[in-house]
């Protein structure tokens, strides 16, 4: 009998880009950097502290770059490496799937 078993790449990939709000943060950085009040304001139910542990794990994770400008106040922007850029076709063919198969009740 054939075992199936999926790529540990693919495992991991999905690990990432499955969790919650994650696909969202990427998708709001596509369209350029963005401040943290920027993405709390794009997001809006997404929570302080779950904004801040998802940009933490996306910096570590080489999707996402923090830059701190210093500035007074302190300015600091995130915006998408190269690696990050690089979801893009993806999530535009979640976007498209979204689109074709997914019903939203706009009452």
């Amino acid at each position: 009998m054939n075992k199936f078993s999926l790529c540990p790449r693919y495992e991991i990939a999905f690990s990432i880009l499955g969790k919650k709000w994650t696909g969202l943060i990427i998708r709001c950085l596509l369209d350029g950097p963005k401040r943290f009040s920027d993405l709390s304001e794009l997001i809006p139910h997404l929570s302080a502290k779950v904004l801040a542990d998802r940009m933490k794990e996306l910096e570590q994770l080489k999707l996402v770059n923090r830059t701190v400008y210093p500035e007074i106040p302190v300015k600091i922007e995130y915006s998408l490496t190269e690696q990050g850029r690089d979801l893009e076709q993806t999530l535009h063919a979640v976007q498209a799937w979204a689109e074709k198969w997914i019903t939203v009740d706009c009452k």
